[in-house]
């Protein structure tokens, strides 16, 4: 699904990313764990395109193109999807609007008629309740006067609509109490098959209570330091991150 090497990445003149090396294959997830500041966002924002960082040396493969010559927008109709750490508010868009943009985007990138009003009105429907958002939310502008976890719903309501290819889901955990962790849990559950991927950056093994990755890779530095199953999840619980840091 996604091959990356040689990553290497700057925020300004600061090098975050000293050189990446991952391959996610399709039906697996991964989940990308590290302390604070070792690069786990960056990776996330420099896979899905965002402008602030500037990668100086590498490359990005996603299903045989070169991801990194792609602009954002065309890496999202391509099928890669990021869920917002901190989702941003969107004054004067309706969310229901945006979701049918974005879909229609990606129907006709690949060749596909928009929707029309009552086929979108019906599989949105579908999806809010799969996620278990309230249905009112999809009226309002997107993420305004939303809690942090409507929020973060709110994400995965867009990644089950727009069912992209890759998922990456930076710090989707963060600020969740324990039933809209277990929504969000649910809501990549039920998204994952052999057809997708899904990168989840996490500072918790809680997360990974439910859902239980394929493989799980310790950034450290912003390089991977140590990589293995779901048990090393565990282990980064019990242990911290001394211990694979060398300290």
């Amino acid at each position: 699904m996604i091959n990356i090497n040689n990553l290497q990445a700057n925020i300004e003149e600061t090098q975050i990313l000293k050189g990446i090396d991952l391959e996610i294959k399709a039906g697996e997830v991964h989940a990308i764990m590290g302390p604070n500041g070792s690069g786990k966002s960056t990776l996330a924002n420099v896979i899905a395109g965002r402008p602030e960082y500037s990668v100086t040396e590498g490359s990005v493969t996603f299903q045989d193109k070169e991801l990194l010559d792609m602009e954002p927008e065309d890496r999202a109709r391509e099928g890669v999807f990021l869920a917002f750490q901190y989702p941003t508010e969107l004054p004067g868009v309706r969310a229901w609007q945006f979701l049918k943009a974005a879909a229609d985007s990606i129907r006709v990138h690949n060749g596909e008629e928009e929707y029309s009003a009552r086929e979108f009105d019906q599989k949105l429907k579908e999806c809010v309740e799969q996620v278990a958002i309230n249905p009112e939310l999809v009226k309002r502008n997107i993420n305004e006067g939303f809690s942090g976890g409507e929020k973060k719903r709110n994400e995965i309501l867009q990644m089950t609509l727009l069912n992209p290819k890759l998922a990456i889901l930076d710090e989707t955990d963060s600020g969740l109490d324990i039933d809209a962790l277990k929504i969000v849990a649910d809501g990549v559950n039920n998204f994952r098959n052999k057809a997708n991927a899904v990168l989840v950056v996490t500072h918790y093994q809680r997360l990974l209570n439910y859902i239980v990755p394929d493989k799980v890779h310790v950034l450290v530095d912003g390089k991977i330091v140590q990589s293995g199953g779901p048990e090393l999840a565990l282990e980064l619980e019990a242990k911290g991150y001394d211990w694979v840091k060398g300290d």
